[in-house]
């Protein structure tokens, strides 16, 4: 089993778009290549594979790599499932993964709601989406200041906070209150539920 994810970007035509795609691009490169692994098309659509271990994080990489941008957003449908037929560009593999995303997709442009997951199993299904409906509830508001910290301890698991202080020019004991203000602890346990629950698959 793989997990794809299927994105678009929300307010895409309000925003510099050479800022916010050459940092999803350089962010997608940190996990694939393109058009292999990853890639942008329409404008503001892209769909990227990778572990179900990995999948959460992911999502949330990208989720706060948009979200540091001013006014943007993004919506993302995960798909696990198979992968029946790896093409050399991913847009055009195919599987129950691929196929799972792709439908869930559309479906969130027209429930409002930025994410969502769809797996063989209507039990975790139920589970996740309700977790993800809470969870979002928290991401959807982030300023653009706790998206980039939460970015970055999303990419450097091994970042302490007196680093942060020093990357982004503030006190220690304001990247705390921005941590806390986040739940990201809350997050992290999150991250070990959904990985729990798809392994059960």
């Amino acid at each position: 089993m793989i997990a794809v994810i299927t994105g678009d970007i929300i307010n895409s035509q309000h925003a510099d778009t050479e800022v916010w795609i050459t940092k999803l691009k350089n962010l997608l490169e940190n996990w694939g290549s393109s058009p292999l692994t990853w890639e942008i098309y329409r404008g503001d659509e892209f769909q990227f594979k990778c572990t179900i271990d990995e999948v959460f994080w992911r999502f949330l990489a990208i989720k706060s790599i948009i979200k540091s941008q001013e006014n943007l957003d993004v919506r993302i449908a995960i798909g696990i499932g198979e992968e029946n037929f790896s093409s050399e560009k991913i847009t055009e593999s195919n599987g129950t993964a691929y196929v799972n995303s792709g439908r869930l997709l559309n479906g969130l442009k027209s429930d409002g709601d930025t994410v969502a997951i769809k797996t063989s199993n209507e039990t975790v299904d139920r589970d996740l989406n309700i977790l993800l409906k809470w969870a979002s509830k928290d991401f959807d508001n982030w300023t653009m200041a706790t998206a980039e910290i939460i970015h970055e301890m999303i990419m450097n698991k091994d970042i302490t906070q007196e680093d942060l202080a020093r990357k982004f020019a503030i006190s220690q004991s304001s990247v705390s209150q921005r941590l806390k203000r986040a739940n990201y602890d809350l997050i992290v346990e999150t991250n070990q539920y959904f990985r729990k629950k798809i392994s059960e698959l």
